[in-house]
């Protein structure tokens, strides 16, 4: 779409999620954990996503979300600006980057220096309308 972040970024990463990675050799996110603790947990993840649609996207939603932040995070380190963005073309990217069909893209991180500063954050809630206490 033209954005300037996408276009003129130093380094732009598109994350990634693989939405059946939780049925592809399982035993590689426990195999340093002990023996029934992988009898247990095993199971439990088939249990938990399998049929689960909804959750299997939230999964690959959240995953990266938590990746993305700490890029951002490492990138701030190095004295880079970051951008993450999610208004682009998703069907279009996909195509571009050849994207498996069980994959889906959840974001992008643009990196680089800023050529300007960012805009203003019109409209920031106050924190009481967004940090509920002890339910609603």
């Amino acid at each position: 779409m033209g954005q300037e972040q996408v276009t003129d970024a130093s380094l732009l990463i598109i994350l990634c999620a693989d939405l059946k990675a939780w049925e592809k050799n399982t035993q590689r996110y426990w195999r340093n954990a002990a023996q029934e603790i992988q009898d247990f947990m095993l199971p439990a993840m088939d249990g938990y996503y399998r049929g689960n649609d909804q959750v299997q996207r939230d999964e690959t939603m959240r995953s990266c979300g938590l990746a993305a932040q700490t890029i951002m995070l490492a990138a701030k380190s190095l004295g880079y600006d970051s951008c993450p963005m999610d208004g682009f073309e998703f069907d279009k990217v996909a195509e571009l980057i050849n994207l498996p069909d069980d994959h889906v893209i959840t974001m992008f991180v643009a990196i680089g220096k800023g050529a300007k500063e960012a805009w203003p954050r019109p409209g920031q809630l106050a924190l009481e309308e967004v940090v509920i206490k002890n339910g609603f």
